[in-house]
């Protein structure tokens, strides 16, 4: 086994608490809607698009998201559900762009087919915007070099997996994850950083993601 690589600074680990909260704002046409997502806070495109990947770790694949499910099911636009349902999140990096694109998909649509805008939905299926409130917190464990970051990894609750890998990412705008962005920055390990944030992790559970990134580890650390 090669030495191992002590990093310039270490990795922290940090976990996450989660509270979702009813904003007061609510949709009855898609006129209505589209409006109101251009105008919610980035904490509520946050929740409806990653809302069943936070409540339901351990299923997969790739989660639905709140607004394809209620324009389909609710309204009946079957094709503008599809459209949502398709945007791929992990191209993009920013709430910002993934806000514009849900508004830009649903802007098309509507050019297309104007009468959409005229449908209600029913009594008590109105769309309430609800938005996502995180307390960051830190946990105990810090990783100097890949074999006790592999360890921690281990050991470590699915919630602070779930913060460095999206949450980090997206609602804090970082270009990559952070495991990716520590392993390329303080240990100088591109091509490692790359390999683990090459993967799709829409597509896999939580418990999933964190068996992947350690096998990765492994595999390098035997070398």
């Amino acid at each position: 086994m090669p030495e191992l690589i002590k990093a310039k600074e270490p990795f922290r680990f940090c976990t996450r608490l989660h509270l979702s909260e009813l904003t007061g704002l609510r949709a009855t046409t898609l006129g209505q809607f589209l409006a109101l997502i251009k105008e919610v806070p980035g904490s509520c495109v946050y929740h409806h698009t990653h809302r069943f990947l936070q409540q339901h770790q351990y299923l997969s694949p790739e989660p639905p998201n709140d607004f394809a499910y209620w324009v389909a099911d609710v309204l009946g636009e079957d094709e503008l559900g599809e459209r949502l349902a398709s945007i791929d999140t992990i191209q993009y990096s920013t709430i910002r762009s993934l806000r514009e694109k849900i508004a830009s998909t649903i802007e098309n649509y509507l050019k297309d087919s104007p009468l959409a805008k005229l449908k209600f939905a029913r009594s008590g299926e109105e769309f309430h915007f609800i938005k996502s409130v995180s307390f960051i917190l830190p946990t105990n464990y810090i990783a100097y070099d890949l074999k006790e970051f592999a360890e921690v990894l281990k050991k470590i609750t699915i919630d602070s997996i779930y913060f460095h890998i999206f949450e980090a990412r997206l609602r804090l705008e970082k270009p990559t994850n952070d495991f990716s962005f520590w392993i390329e920055n303080s240990l100088g390990n591109k091509e490692l950083g790359e390999d683990i944030s090459g993967f799709d992790p829409y597509t896999r559970t939580l418990e999933d993601l964190r068996n992947t990134i350690i096998q990765i580890i492994e595999r390098r650390i035997s070398i």
